[in-house]
């Protein structure tokens, strides 16, 4: 029990971990129970527990975009619901302007009631990206969406299970008859996949329902609510003392930092720190203002960029929850790339402003160089609306594709890796070639491109796809024309490049056999989509990380990988190693 000389430190560290088992628990459900590639195989989803205030508990190891943003999207449904939620009740979301990401992210929430009061003592959660709820294009991230409408299903607010009951009709309506009300919209185009991964969903909060009451069980709700508050404080505590340390190394309380989309829209950062409080106002004033295409983050997206780097200053091992952010006073102005208007495209700020946002973080407090700043979106199906405008059933694939992570002071960056708030897997060969008509002809690291220093920014990645058939594939993607920069003197990374290396065709469509001439390659750009025919490759080059520290003298073999510094943790890398032992 806690008493009045704080609490015990024994009992904090284990109610932390019996926290973030929960989410664990909740995240083995979800991956074992789910069938597709995005979720199933490369991991796309996160799970964690909230306070009844909606105030993010404790996770696991999952997708830190995920994690800091679903809070908003609790707090939004406890402020549409009320006390009208009744046990049994689950509830799905996916609207950037319900505290959403971005639309192929459904979360689900499920309340946890005490069996003696009948009140909410907890919140269930889980948030998985679901690789096509229909909109213009197969996958559900057009490069060209220049309005929600586009980019698939927005759901405000649905109760897909009433008191224990779920509503197929209500989620068919949903995700199928009302997204293809849009013009050159269709519905979801594999609404089987999706229904039976959003049922994984629901079961995976159920078991997080189930772990909490057993919790409670052990404990008592009083000692258990008084621990958790003890974990957001002790978070608290631990941001407070970094940023008097911040203010101390830099010598000044004001950072400031800048950084550029490769249209060269601005994302500003002010950081003013209190020492005495340590505390910080964060004020994003001299961003750019909303952007026409895709590129616009939701606030709850800022604040997800924000709560990880914050986490990932600190050098002691706590979980990320809201106490992180109870210091932080995060200023964004209105009608911004950062706060933008209600039917604006968002699909592209979810996966690649946030990481813009991460890099100006990181720049403002001189933590390290920047990373990738991409997380490569490759999307690709089939299936649409025909010429009379009548919805025909398809599939869409979609992966995010690693890069270089940034090199800091006493490290190396890291090559081939998702860099921040991405932590998702790559979809592994022999499932790709197996579920889908495409070849995978190149998958390695990109030699030479993370920047030179003392310490040296991890490389990027090559893929090159060829298809079997004809497919849509669209790419989207960032720092195609800005490079990821060094800091101290380490010179940047290489910019990344996407090639459509196209077959050479008659005018009937079959290839033509030439002796002198090869395919031709051309340079798509950073966001596009092209009808790729079969025989067609697509080749990606992702960009590498930046040096830090001016180079030494001293030949290095830069073809060579640097020993990481690090060692994976948590439970699905003990579930790898538990395999690997097999």
């Amino acid at each position: 029990m806690a008493n009045k000389a704080g609490p015990d430190p024994i009992l904090l560290t284990l109610f932390a971990n019996r926290f973030m088992s929960v989410a664990e628990a909740m995240g083995r459900s979800l991956q074992q129970t789910s069938i597709s590639t995005n979720i199933k195989e490369r991991l796309d989803f996160s799970c964690a527990l909230f306070a009844p205030d909606g105030d993010l508990v404790a996770n696991a190891p999952f997708i830190p975009i995920h994690l800091g943003s679903m809070s908003f999207a609790v707090k939004y449904q406890m402020r549409l619901y009320g006390k009208e939620l009744k046990d049994g009740d689950v509830l799905m979301t996916n609207s950037p302007h319900a505290g959403g990401s971005h639309l192929p992210d459904i979360t689900i929430i499920t309340p946890v009631f005490d069996t003696d009061s009948n009140a909410i003592i907890f919140f269930t959660a889980s948030r998985g990206h679901h690789a096509d709820i229909g909109g213009i294009l197969p996958g559900s991230m057009p490069p060209t969406s220049v309005n929600i409408f586009e980019e698939g299903a927005e759901i405000v607010s649905f109760k897909i299970v009433d008191r224990g009951v779920f509503d197929q009709k209500g989620l068919y309506e949903y995700m199928v008859d009302k997204p293809a009300q849009y013009p050159g919209s269709s519905g979801c185009r594999n609404i089987k996949d999706v229904e039976s991964d959003l049922k994984a969903q629901i079961a995976a909060n159920y078991k997080g329902v189930q772990l909490i009451r057993a919790i409670v069980a052990d404990y008592g709700l009083k000692t258990v609510q008084e621990y958790m508050e003890h974990i957001r404080a002790n978070a608290e505590n631990s941001v407070r003392n970094l940023l008097r340390d911040v203010a101390k190394r830099a010598g000044s309380n004001v950072l400031t930092s800048v950084d550029y989309l490769d249209d060269g829209t601005a994302i500003r950062l002010k950081v003013e720190i209190n020492k005495e409080a340590g505390s910080a106002v964060l004020d994003f004033e001299g961003t750019g203002c909303e952007v026409r295409g895709n590129l616009n983050s939701p606030i709850s997206v800022v604040h997800s960029a924000v709560i990880y780097c914050m986490r990932a200053m600190l050098d002691i091992d706590i979980p990320l929850n809201a106490g992180c952010l109870v210091p932080l006073d995060i200023r964004i102005p209105e009608n911004s790339l950062l706060s933008p208007s209600r039917t604006a495209a968002v699909c592209g700020g979810n996966v690649l402003t946030s990481q813009r946002i991460v890099d100006v973080v990181l720049k403002a407090f001189h933590a390290c160089a920047a990373s990738q700043g991409c997380t490569n979106n490759l999307t690709f199906g089939t299936g649409g609306k025909n010429k009379d405008g009548v919805t025909i059933s398809g599939w869409g694939y979609y992966e995010t594709i690693a890069g270089g992570s940034g090199a800091g002071p006493g490290w190396h960056g890291t090559s081939g890796v998702h860099t921040h708030i991405t932590n998702t897997r790559i979809g592994d060969v022999e499932i790709l070639e197996r579920r889908y008509p495409v070849l995978l002809h190149g998958f390695g690291l990109r030699p030479r491109s993370g920047g030179s220093g003392n310490w040296r920014g991890g490389d990027g990645v090559i893929r090159e796809f060829e298809v079997t058939h004809g497919l849509q594939v669209s790419i989207l993607s960032e720092r195609r024309t800005r490079a990821p920069y060094g800091m101290e003197g380490g010179e940047s990374a290489m910019m990344g490049r996407n090639t459509w290396i196209k077959q050479r065709r008659k005018e009937d469509g079959d290839l033509l056999e030439s002796e002198d001439k090869g395919p031709r390659h051309v340079n798509i750009g950073g966001k596009a989509t092209v009808f790729m025919g079969k025989g067609d490759r697509l080749l990606i080059e992702t960009p590498g990380g930046g040096g830090w520290g001016l180079p030494s003298n001293t030949v290095v073999d830069v073809l060579r990988a640097p020993e990481p510094l690090w060692e994976a943790r948590g439970s699905f890398a003990e579930r790898a190693a538990a395999q690997a032992s097999f």
